[in-house]
């Protein structure tokens, strides 16, 4: 049987997109030039994951328990 299940979590899905953004900066950066790559990773990955999530906090899983499965949806356009 396959269930589909959509999770609202605005400061999950932000806070953890953030911190995978802060893991990839580049050490030995100025505040000024931290920042600026910062905002600039962030809206790239945004980017990137609006696929899959909606208004940067819907995410919708598809379970599929005959199968044993599970696959993220591609958020509605």
């Amino acid at each position: 049987m396959k269930y589909r299940i959509t999770l609202k979590d605005p400061d999950g899905v932000h806070d953890s997109v953030e911190q995978e953004v802060h893991l990839g900066m580049p050490a030995n950066l100025d505040d000024d030039e931290y920042g600026n790559i910062f905002e600039s990773r962030m809206e790239e990955a945004w980017d990137k994951l609006r696929r899959w999530i909606q208004f940067q906090e819907y995410v919708t899983i598809e379970f599929d328990t005959d199968a044993g499965t599970a696959k993220v949806c591609e958020a509605p356009r």
